[in-house]
């Protein structure tokens, strides 16, 4: 596996602010899906108060990001942090990725424990602790509670984008494969078995919702944890003219609830939509091969755009923002972009779960298609209805989710916690909650 640095010098000693280690499963640039642009702003924010240093899983994006070199994206990250890049070993071999399923099942042990074991990012992690002082450790996922015994006694915040046993269990609910929906509940019950050991080891969890926070509690009790939402970068999706026509969904393919939303879409509520006879452009746009474009378009008059860099113009042009999701975890972002650019939103009630959204003040919440399109329509027909919507989704994120004054927070939870640990005080619960606004 070869390891990639973005050479950044290390950091001149008049500089006094702590140090952390940030561990991450998906090398956060360009922040262009939900794990990446929250991870991305977790780093950014946190780079404002400690000296960082990333070490980083870099995924396989050919399909994703035909155009970003990994040096590039090392060096995009370079004012943030001293990044280090290594390979998913899976990902380069069929049979490694065979043999992790295999372990997963005859050690009963999640079968992440096992895709993201790598000897290169272990020694890493050992070199680095050997030779370095830092203050706190933040694991941007779960994935990483194997290398839990390689921290010692540093204080790690394990962040959570969503609760992972939930979601396997809400997949295995919409899988249709006997043998498929038996392996993804098996999966579930080991996650959240993991949930439970590793959780209660980590002095802090950050969740983005009330509702994930009082499932992990759920699992795991008596581990400490913290609210800090997702959020959207409020001056760059702002409210703008467009031909104001259509729906649009953004989420790509290579990610099975977007995959089963688009099917599900196509099969249950885009016919009802479409049932008086107009035409109504559909946009969807993210991650989808030649194969999938070609069969959506001819079978369903759908346009699947691929990936793009900047999906703010199919926004903008959208009349309706659709978001037909019925497996998921944690909060959609996709959410907080449409509402940030002043969209009008029809989402089930999985599609916009722990977000600030009140049926019928700045979203449409329903979860059968007949009512789903009949949201649509309205939307459609009503440009009344949909200004209402918009304007109050944009108050919403201006109100709760702009990055920057979550990233506000964030950064003094995480302060807080090391004084707390330099100083030997109790931690308080009120201080690892931050502000609602």
């Amino acid at each position: 596996m070869n390891l990639l640095s973005n050479n950044v010098p290390s950091e001149p000693r008049t500089d006094t602010r702590p140090s952390l280690l940030f561990l991450c499963h998906w090398l956060p640039y360009p922040p262009d899906s939900g794990v990446t642009i929250r991870s991305f702003h977790i780093l950014r924010s946190l780079a404002r108060g400690f000296r960082v240093t990333a070490l980083c899983f870099s995924r396989r994006t050919e399909e994703a990001v035909p155009a970003q070199d990994l040096t590039q994206r090392l060096a995009a990250l370079r004012p943030l942090a001293e990044v280090e890049a290594f390979d998913v070993p899976q990902e380069h071999s069929m049979w490694r990725l065979a043999w992790d399923h295999l372990r997963s099942v005859g050690l009963n042990r999640v079968y992440t424990a096992f895709a993201y074991e790598s000897p290169m990012v272990s020694a890493r992690i050992a070199h680095l602790l050997r030779t370095r002082h830092f203050d706190l450790i933040h694991m941007d996922s779960i994935v990483f509670a194997r290398y839990l015994p390689l921290l010692g006694h540093v204080p790690v915040v394990c962040g959570h984008h969503n609760v992972e046993s939930v979601l396997l269990k809400r997949r295995a609910q919409v899988e249709r494969t006997l043998w498929r929906r038996a392996y993804l509940r098996h999966q579930a019950r080991l996650m959240e078995r993991e949930e439970r050991r590793s959780c209660t080891r980590c002095d802090l969890n950050i969740v983005v919702s009330d509702a994930d926070q009082k499932e992990l509690q759920r699992i795991a009790a008596g581990a400490r944890s913290a609210v800090v939402p997702n959020g959207v970068d409020i001056d760059a999706f702002q409210p703008s003219l467009g031909r104001d026509e259509g729906l649009v969904f953004v989420g790509g393919l290579n990610w099975l609830p977007n995959r089963d939303a688009l099917q599900y879409f196509c099969d249950e509520i885009l016919p009802r939509v479409r049932a008086t006879g107009e035409v109504t452009p559909v946009r969807w746009v993210g991650v989808a091969s030649d194969e999938a474009r070609r069969q959506y378009r001819d079978r369903y008059a759908v346009e699947l755009t691929g990936y793009v860099s900047d999906v703010r113009g199919y926004v903008r042009d959208a009349a309706c923002y659709v978001v037909p999701l019925r497996v998921g975890g944690g909060t959609r972002l996709k959410i907080l972009d449409a509402w940030a650019m002043g969209k009008a939103v029809v989402s089930t009630s999985i599609g916009c779960e722990g977000l600030a959204a009140e049926d019928g003040r700045n979203i449409l919440i329903r979860d059968d298609p007949e009512s789903f399109a009949q949201a649509v329509r309205t939307v459609l027909q009503d440009e009344g209805v949909r200004r209402r919507l918009g304007a109050e989704g944009r108050q919403t994120v201006e109100r709760q989710y702009s990055w920057e004054r979550i990233g506000e927070s964030l950064l003094n939870l995480y302060s807080s916690l090391h004084r707390s640990q330099t100083s030997g005080e109790a931690v308080v619960t009120a201080q690892l909650r931050p502000t609602r606004w």
